[in-house]
């Protein structure tokens, strides 16, 4: 049988009225527009946008910010050259204040660089042993000291080596629990990742003792560190190479590793050359070379041909692993399950 009751019926019309109010009030007045509905921006184009009104309300005034509050441009227009700004992913808002009332509107956007990434070449000027049983996560020089880091569950380690000769001088052994990843060296105490577990642990430089552990905040994984003798970058294997603080470890920002197409992901061991972030891609035999101040990636070398000098195995894996000397000015590089170290030189 089908009737309906006449009760019930007052009552949902009641509440659809009510559902009718509500969504009016959530209704978007507005949206912002941009020139030829553009979304994507290079460095040294203008971002030229405006508010789209198509219902004609009357609009006090025009508040614009770019990913928060914090920055605002007051006027009908936003026009913003891009020079120095972060690359990558964007949110442009605008707070619309109208007949007694306001609405918040927004806009994804995308900063790309301007430029292709150069491509470069190397010369192998050495070769050294290389632990064929360490699945290099980390590496990095303190004066002619290389420490590494190596990863899997049941095998992770940091290490000291002697890097002439590829002798362990001293090993700590994490627990079965840990996979190791990057790490870097900052004011006499050693900074290592693990890759799930999000949390890193403190070393004694010397000792290779356990002094602390630090948590990630806002980061899932740990991938790879470096420093630039202020600040320490972290990347998670997303587009995000985070800035942390060097007293708290707290993740205070991040840059987005960003192309003239768009923006990249998957970046694992880092290090600071020479002013740059060098950072191996996950599963390719190559580094590239990132601008720590906006995210862009400069240039890309191709480090495939060095499998030809290694001794192959069925665990050989790809290129992990890049250390500068810098009083030399000397870049090392190897790779997980490597038999060999090599000194490069890189050429444009």
């Amino acid at each position: 049988m089908n009737y309906r009751n006449p009760l019930i019926t007052i009552i949902l019309g009641m509440f659809l009225l009510s559902c009718g109010s509500n969504l009016d009030k959530k209704k978007k007045y507005f949206s912002i527009k941009t020139e030829e509905n553009q979304r994507k921006f290079r460095l040294s184009e203008t971002i030229k946008a405006s508010i789209s009104n198509p219902e004609n309300k009357k609009i006090d005034s025009v508040y614009y910010f770019l990913n928060d509050e914090q920055h605002y441009k007051k006027g009908n227009t936003y026009r913003e050259l891009l020079d120095d700004e972060l690359l990558g992913n964007h949110t442009l808002h605008a707070k619309v204040f109208y007949e007694g009332t306001s609405q918040i509107v927004s806009k994804k956007l995308l900063f790309l660089n301007n430029q292709s990434p150069s491509l470069y070449s190397y010369n192998v000027v050495a070769e050294y042993p290389h632990d064929i049983k360490a699945f290099t996560q980390g590496l990095e020089f303190d004066g002619e000291t290389l420490y590494e880091s190596t990863g899997r569950k049941g095998f992770s380690t940091l290490r000291k080596v002697d890097y002439k000769t590829g002798k362990v001088v001293d090993k700590h052994i994490l627990k079965d629990k840990y996979f190791a990843e990057g790490l870097t060296i900052f004011k006499d105490k050693i900074y290592q990742l693990t890759w799930l577990a999000k949390q890193g642990f403190i070393y004694n430089l010397e000792t290779l003792e356990e002094e602390g552990t630090f948590a990630y905040n806002q980061s899932k994984e740990g991938w790879g560190l470096c420093n630039d003798g202020r600040k320490i970058y972290k990347s998670d294997g997303t587009e995000k190479i985070w800035i942390l603080n060097p007293d708290t470890l707290a993740e205070e920002g991040f840059i987005q590793v960003t192309t003239n197409k768009g923006v990249k992901t998957k970046f694992n061991e880092l290090e600071w050359i020479d002013g740059k972030i060098y950072a191996n891609t996950w599963q390719k035999d190559g580094i590239a070379i990132i601008n720590p101040k906006n995210g862009a990636l400069e240039g890309v070398i191709d480090f495939s041909k060095l499998r030809n000098r290694l001794t192959d195995h069925p665990d050989l894996d790809v290129l992990n692993g890049i250390a500068y000397q810098k009083s030399t000015k000397q870049i090392f590089v190897t790779g997980k399950n490597w038999d060999k170290l090599f000194e490069i030189k890189v050429l444009k």
